[in-house]
């Protein structure tokens, strides 16, 4: 199944532009509160080493790492229920809080306020979870015998409930594995990996800075989110350039990448997800699995036959071949590795997998 990341936050935030960015998609755009339509579509991760591949070797196909990214209605009077019903289905939490300035798009809270709009979002999530755990505490306090497993849920529960009672994430509790086990299908939403990406308008991209950030920084940082700035405005004008007006815009601006670039792979890494990547003149492709796979379950994400038939794994890394240019060059210095299926795959392996089946 393909992880998921959802773009959250209140109305008229520029949730949908940022969508649209990310995906392609071209979901249509709305100046006014209450859209009830989610938006579904995939986001290519971009990612300078599989263009480098594709130079390389001329593929005739190139497929980037992707996730599937939906655009959740905005949080709005009368809209928890559906909000909450979108949340759950996702793997990771994008916040999307605004800070730019606009005569013809109102704010739904009639001010600028990040901070404030992010804890108003955080605030419907603990409350979700509340209802969750008092209302599983409360079936388990009516049953005839309480023992086992029943007791170990029952006291993550209540650690749980002190937590959220206290207007903080159930990320903030440190739940021993078998507690944590005890509740992990209940489906909570607060230990679901966030970022929060601040929108902000042109000029204060430029300035480097918003109403509010100091307050938005320390919100975000006692909950350990990481907080990035995006000027959607600004990044629909560089995404309808052409490759080479787009690059020179790039750099008159001072400006590395496109931040859409930035927020895909933030999006990536947050999830705890790394790319290993195989070249060839068919293709060059960068595959997704999480940190930590090892060598015989990433050949499964090629093919179950590679996964089930595996021998060795010829394993280049990815700067040796940067350094020297050439794939036949890295073999004569002997730096192709034969690695066995124990082995930790790293982001950026080029991975050649020998197998018989």
């Amino acid at each position: 199944m393909a992880l998921t990341c959802g773009l959250i936050g209140l109305s008229l935030v520029g949730k949908t532009t940022l969508f649209n960015l990310l995906t392609c998609a071209g979901a249509e755009t709305s100046n006014f509160a209450g859209r009830t339509k989610t938006n579904v579509h995939t986001a290519g991760i971009p990612d300078t080493r599989l263009d480098f591949l594709a130079g390389l070797y001329r593929p005739r196909k190139y497929t980037p790492a992707a996730l599937e990214v939906i655009d959740v209605p905005g949080l709005n009077r009368g809209s928890g229920a559906a909000f909450l019903a979108a949340v759950r289905e996702v793997d990771t939490l994008i916040h999307v809080v605004r800070a730019f300035r606009s005569d013809t798009i109102p704010h739904v809270e009639e001010s600028l306020n990040p901070a404030r709009d992010l804890e108003n979002v955080d605030a419907e999530l603990i409350l979700a979870d509340l209802q969750v755990v008092e209302t599983r505490l409360e079936r388990i306090a009516a049953g005839k015998k309480i023992k086992g497993e029943t007791l170990v849920e029952q006291a993550a529960l209540r650690r749980c409930q002190t937590t959220l009672d206290a207007g903080q994430p159930l990320l903030a509790v440190d739940l021993a594995g078998e507690e944590w086990q005890a509740v992990r299908s209940l489906g909570f939403l607060t230990v679901k990996p966030a970022l929060v990406a601040v929108n902000v308008d042109e000029d204060q991209l430029h300035r480097g800075g918003y109403p509010g950030e100091a307050e938005l920084e320390l919100y975000a940082s006692a909950r350990n989110i990481p907080v990035m700035t995006i000027c959607a405005q600004l990044e629909t004008e560089i995404a309808s350039l052409e490759a080479a007006e787009r690059s020179a815009f790039l750099g008159a601006m001072g400006i590395a990448e496109p931040g859409i670039n930035r927020m895909a792979q933030a999006i990536y890494s947050r999830l705890g997800l790394i790319s290993f990547l195989t070249a060839g003149e068919d293709e060059v492709r960068a595959w997704t699995i999480r940190a930590g796979t090892l060598a015989r379950a990433a050949a499964g994400k090629v093919h179950s036959d590679i996964e089930r038939g595996f021998i060795r794994a010829e394993v280049v890394n990815y700067d040796d071949l940067v350094r020297l240019g050439d794939m036949g060059k890295v073999k004569e210095k002997g730096l192709m590795r034969l690695e066995g299926k124990d082995y930790v795959v790293q982001d950026g392996d080029i991975i050649n997998f020998r197998f018989n089946v």
